[in-house]
């Protein structure tokens, strides 16, 4: 054997022994290390490096330890003792974060807001005065100081408050301000002085209630969006009516340009649009049609799923009957029963909503349950007395209460996004009891039949960033969960 030969077999070898030892120290530290990496990966979950520092870094400490040793070929005595340390501090670590999300409810829900904001970038020093209050609290609260803990936790709520509105301002306001001096740079105010109004009245009112409503941040926030808009619409608009004027266009020039979507839009609906007496009859065709079109939409997904569970009842009872012949007759019958029950529920569906016009109510399916949606049930910001005019919309919905006779009713108050959780939440309430108690009272119902329950603004139909959206979202929607025999 060459002297070349023989070098390169020994590193071959010595190759091979370098992964025989490694695969025995993975196998080492895998049984070594498996109760402490089990509690260590439950407690990263449980988020104990924030909630619970104190315990988390000794934990941190005596594993780091024992890794060290591990990797010096220490005894296996030593590692254990710095694993069972690092065991013992982790679990702490557990019991110490469950205890800091319950105490510190509002810190963290702050925290969480003021991250949504992106405070952190825009409002640092706040934000790192914020999180060492955060770290002190969780400190205190590890060695049983609670009464400095919840002084602690006010500090940093402040702070995360504080720095969620910097960061608010910063990030939302900034730019409009900056959009708005281009729009009067380029003559918004010449051209389009309503538009540039409006967006800087709504900056103001951002930036007011951004001041006086610092817990709640979605009015101000939809403001600014708002603001932003019509920053840039002036800003077009300008743009717009500066070339309109350089070119000598008529005011009739410029109707006639602004009817052409209109035409467009009608045409794509198969609607023709008139246009001699304004706009205001083909928008209301051209809504009307996309308002018809959502309601065959969901009518066709309501009888799509029918079809489906029908068709897996079908394939249930095949199935029956292929292993029980002798019971044919019965469950054909059953399932000649069900499909009777299915129709008589859509004739009934029809018939309610026949007795409603558009603007007054939809009626549509959801599973088994009739839903009424009161889209013309109007009530007062804020309150939730049922104004007279609501009467006969009212009136309506106990006749159409009535073709559904002992079934369950479930009244349901929803509102938009502006206003904070807990008072949207309460109001909601208040006026889906309101409807409750009218019809209790005008049609003697039983009252384990009917329930008012209020979702506040967690359940959105629309869009919470426009006027219209909000609109549909603040509603009351009647559920009516027809007795099982129809089923």
């Amino acid at each position: 054997m060459t002297r070349h030969s023989f070098t390169a077999l020994l590193g071959v070898l010595l190759f091979a022994a370098s992964l025989t030892g490694q695969a025995a120290n993975d196998t080492i530290r895998s049984n070594l290390f498996a109760d402490a990496d089990e509690v260590r990966q439950a407690a990263i979950e449980a988020e104990a490096a924030l909630l619970a520092p104190r315990s988390f870094e000794r934990a941190g400490k005596s594993y780091q330890s024992a890794e060290k040793n591990l990797a010096r070929g220490q005894k296996v005595d030593r590692i254990r003792r710095d694993l069972d340390s690092a065991v013992v501090e982790y679990r702490k670590s557990i019991t110490s974060a469950e205890l800091a999300k319950v105490t510190f409810a509002n810190m963290i829900k702050g925290r969480n807001d003021a991250l949504a904001a992106q405070a952190p970038l825009m409002a640092t020093e706040l934000w790192n005065s914020a999180e060492r209050e955060f770290r002190n609290a969780a400190i205190e609260l590890e060695v049983g100081d609670l009464r400095s803990a919840r002084k602690r936790e006010a500090s940093a709520e402040t702070d995360y408050r504080d720095a969620e509105l910097q960061a608010i301002k910063v990030s939302m306001l900034s730019e409009t301000r900056r959009l708005l001096k281009e729009a009067d740079d380029k003559s918004a105010g010449r051209y389009a002085p309503t538009t540039l109004r409006t967006a800087q009245a709504l900056l103001i009112r951002a930036e007011k209630e951004l001041e006086e409503n610092r817990y709640d941040a979605d009015l101000p926030r939809s403001l600014a969006r708002q603001a932003r808009y019509e920053a840039l619409h002036a800003i077009y608009l300008a743009a717009y009516l500066r070339a309109a004027r350089d070119s000598d266009l008529s005011y009739e020039d410029l109707v006639l340009e602004w009817e052409r979507p209109i035409h467009e839009i009608a045409a794509a609906a198969d609607l023709a649009a008139e246009l001699d007496q304004g706009y205001a009859k083909p928008t209301a065709q051209i809504i009307e049609y996309i308002e018809n079109l959502r309601i065959e939409r969901h009518s066709l997904q309501q009888d799509l799923l029918e079809k489906d569970q029908r068709i897996e009842s079908m394939q249930q009872e095949i199935s029956v009957l292929d292993q029980n012949l002798g019971g044919a007759r019965e469950e054909r019958m059953a399932l000649a029963q069900q499909l009777a029950s299915q129709e008589r529920v859509r004739e009934q569906v029809k018939q309610v909503e026949s007795m409603f016009s558009r603007p007054e109510a939809l009626v549509f399916r959801d599973g088994n349950d009739i839903y009424i949606r009161l889209v013309g049930l109007n009530f007062e910001v804020g309150r939730a007395e049922i104004a007279p005019e609501n009467y006969p919309l009212l009136s309506k919905v106990q006749d159409a209460l009535r073709v559904f006779p002992e079934a369950s009713m479930v009244v349901e108050g929803h509102t938009d996004s502006h206003g904070s959780d807990q008072t949207n939440l309460s109001l909601s309430q208040q006026r889906a009891m309101a409807v409750r108690g009218y019809l209790m009272n005008s049609m003697a119902l039983n009252p384990q039949l009917i329930t008012a329950v209020g979702y506040g603004e967690s359940q959105p139909v629309a869009n919470n960033e426009t006027p219209e959206g909000r609109r549909r979202n603040r509603r009351i929607d009647i559920r009516i969960q027809p007795s099982a025999d129809i089923h």
